[in-house]
């Protein structure tokens, strides 16, 4: 279970930041910075994990904990399908991360960053591979980044039925290939992914 030794040793404001959304074929990559300006209490610390790890009933709990806190701090950024074309989804990853820092509203001492590749911030970084499942401000991250590309990815579901993103929120599932294979590629797919890419070419071929 995370914990909060991270920033406990560290002090001053340290922000967790965390992506989701690398691997999906569809849908932009969203991520989330937390900073808490006091050590969180023992009910939300114990809701908190990596969010792959959580039930969505659990992982909403936290969620709802968290952005309704006065005293815990969040910022929301994404990158777009054209974005992640334009300059590859590591880097779009790398830009969600600095867009939800600037949304933070303060400059932390110290972003705690989950992954080991280090994106370009205007601020001290430690980089935490696993972090989702060792800091408290990560896995807090984890949680908001996920429920928003979740809500995202439902909405879009609405003008784009065939895919199943309600349930899949854009991965490769069955249901999300058998959509393509009947509707075809939307705006929101991410050309530049090997599946995609090679439905677009084998239909142009086809032509």
């Amino acid at each position: 279970m995370p914990d909060y030794a991270l920033e406990a040793a560290h002090g001053g404001l340290v922000v967790g930041i965390d992506e989701v959304g690398r691997g999906p074929l569809a849908g932009p990559v969203v991520a989330a910075a937390v900073a808490f300006t006091s050590e969180p209490d023992k009910k939300l610390s114990a809701l908190l994990d990596d969010s792959k790890k959580l039930t969505a009933k659990r992982r909403m709990v936290a969620y709802d904990l968290l952005m309704q806190a006065p005293d815990i701090l969040t910022g929301i950024g994404a990158a777009s399908v054209t974005e992640i074309e334009k300059i590859n989804i590591a880097q779009a990853c790398h830009l969600a991360m600095r867009r939800a820092l600037n949304r933070l509203g303060r400059m932390p001492d110290l972003a705690l960053v989950d992954g080991k590749h280090a994106p370009k911030l205007p601020c001290p970084i430690q980089m935490v591979i696993g972090g989702d499942g060792i800091s408290l401000s990560i896995a807090a991250a984890s949680i908001i980044a996920k429920i928003t590309r979740d809500r995202l990815m439902a909405r879009l579901a609405v003008r784009h039925n065939a895919y199943g993103w309600e349930r899949n929120a854009g991965y490769g599932t069955a249901v999300h290939m058998s959509g393509l294979k009947i509707r075809g590629v939307t705006p929101h797919h991410r050309r530049g992914f090997a599946p995609i890419r090679n439905m677009i070419e084998a239909k142009a071929h086809a032509a």
